[in-house]
């Protein structure tokens, strides 16, 4: 439902959270995007190649260090925001249609929670080291 809701709108899914990120976060760094969205920069990098071709973004050096590149949304990455966030609406509307009010908030609470918990967990460092059991 995701892939075809975003198709309509001449994204692949997955540019929704790129675009997500830039209309809370417009200027970003690939890198800056890639730990919002919990995936590597490479994936960011290319996906940002496929919305520059298909003029949903630019790239700038930033004005400061050159080293850098920030990703700026285009009056058409912009344009998307209102007719991408109503496809996420109405698909969770749908998905959620024979859950009553109740049950919706619960859920939403549930897996904001889980979310949480991912996050914490993916934030963590990772030891690797001396606690081999033997």
């Amino acid at each position: 439902m995701a892939d075809a809701a975003m198709r309509r709108h001449g994204l692949h899914v997955g540019q929704n959270y790129l675009l997500a990120m830039l209309w809370e976060h417009d200027g970003s760094t690939p890198g800056e995007v890639a730990a919002a969205l919990n995936v590597t920069t490479p994936t960011v990098v290319k996906m940002a190649d496929r919305m520059t071709t298909a003029g949903l973004l630019t790239r700038r050096r930033d004005d400061r260090d050159n080293r850098l590149v920030r990703l700026w949304l285009t009056d058409a990455g912009r344009a998307l925001q209102k007719p991408v966030e109503a496809e996420r609406r109405l698909i969770e509307e749908k998905v959620t249609a024979d859950l009553t009010e109740t049950e919706r908030e619960s859920l939403l609470n549930a897996l904001a929670k889980v979310h949480r918990a991912a996050s914490e967990l993916l934030s963590e460092p990772t030891d690797h080291g001396d606690s081999v059991m033997t």
